[in-house]
């Protein structure tokens, strides 16, 4: 009897029941995405590192975790670094951070030391560099920005020509030749990071001990990419973990809000039929149930739909921003699921106990 008094006051009500639903939907999509958005960043970022072929990262003192840009060290330390025992080559990278186009780095690299890191760039249209303004892309940049072999962008305030668009996964989406970048930022002989292949991958271990030992390279940090890697975490990013937290505190908030609003305006609405039920013995504890089953009902509709508003909109942003995309982890729903749950109950919790502790004389006398 109970759930069916719970369905039919819902159906009795569509634009209250449609309200509620929305917003616990908006809530479990908020929480998805946010989530979903910023680990697939991270994960990306982590991969396109590994992508370089790289064994070793060899970078200024106090040097940023991820966002390594500007040109703090000399290009000469490449020699120093391929003298080193057991290392095969020292690939200079100097990394500008742009945002035109939204928040991206554009590598200028030697193409003969950076190629060898990993065996080169895979050409999926065009070849490599042969002027000093042409630019490689990755396919997913071309394919967000329309750019075919040939096609003029601009590129810090520069004309560059489009040579070549290569597969995604080699660090940047936007290369271009290091005499050129070092020249646009004012910088020659200067580079912002150095990669290191070694020749016996089961040697990176001492060989990054063998570079520390140099004196002149003592201030200088050397991690393995193995090491870097690990340390790429929610955890290691500035400022990351407290957005999440408050992204996700805003739209628990927002389904407690709706939820106890729509619980509150009906125990107001039904005060008669709540003393009516008083009348006929039932406890303030089937009262409680009611309204609670009734808020958890609106609540798993609501996941429901936000869980179908999570997917959809990880569809459209995937066709129409292939740079970018959503991680949806089952563990994720599972907690966005039970937030969802948690701010359904607390919202509903309320409304019961005032619909309880209604005095049923004056329940029925309710105009």
């Amino acid at each position: 009897m109970t759930n069916s008094m719970i369905v039919a006051n819902i159906l009795h009500r569509p634009m209250r029941t449609f309200v509620s639903v929305v917003a616990v939907a908006i809530q479990v999509t908020l929480v998805l995405l946010v989530v979903g958005i910023t680990t697939w960043m991270r994960v990306d970022s982590a991969k396109r590192q590994e992508g370089i072929g790289a064994d070793i990262m060899f970078r200024p003192p106090n040097a940023q975790l991820l966002w390594l840009t500007g040109a703090p060290m000399s290009v000469k330390f490449k020699d120093v670094l391929e003298r080193v025992e057991g290392v095969k080559v020292a690939a200079p990278v100097l990394i500008q951070t742009t945002t035109s186009g939204g928040l991206s780095q554009i590598f200028g690299i030697d193409l003969k030391s950076y190629s060898a890191l990993s065996g080169g760039f895979n050409y999926l249209r065009g070849g490599p560099f042969e002027e000093p303004l042409d630019v490689l892309v990755d396919d997913l940049h071309a394919r967000n920005n329309k750019l075919r072999v040939g096609d003029q962008i601009d590129v810090l305030n520069h004309k560059f020509r489009v040579c070549g668009i290569v597969e995604h996964g080699k660090g940047a989406r936007v290369f271009v030749p290091l005499a050129t970048l070092q020249d646009l930022m004012g910088a020659v002989d200067k580079t912002s990071v150095f990669y290191v292949k070694v020749k016996d991958p089961n040697e990176t271990d001492a060989v990054v001990q063998r570079i520390k030992a140099i004196p002149e390279l003592r201030d200088y940090s050397v991690i393995s990419i193995k090491e870097y890697l690990s340390q790429i975490t929610n955890a290691t990013i500035p400022a990351l973990n407290t957005f999440i937290d408050v992204m996700i505190f805003i739209a628990c908030l927002i389904g407690f809000l709706v939820i106890y609003l729509s619980m509150y305006t009906t125990i107001t609405e039904r005060t008669r039929e709540i003393g009516i039920l008083k009348s006929l013995g039932a406890s303030k504890l089937f009262i409680v149930d009611a309204i609670l089953r009734e808020a958890l009902l609106l609540t798993i509709l609501g996941i429901l739909l936000g869980l179908g508003f999570t997917f959809l909109a990880k569809r459209v942003i995937t066709t129409t921003l292939p740079t970018l995309s959503v991680l949806i982890t089952t563990s994720w729903v599972v907690r966005a699921s039970l937030l969802a749950v948690l701010a359904g109950v607390l919202g509903g919790f309320y409304p019961s106990l005032r619909a309880a502790s209604q005095d049923p004389i004056a329940a029925l006398s309710y105009e």
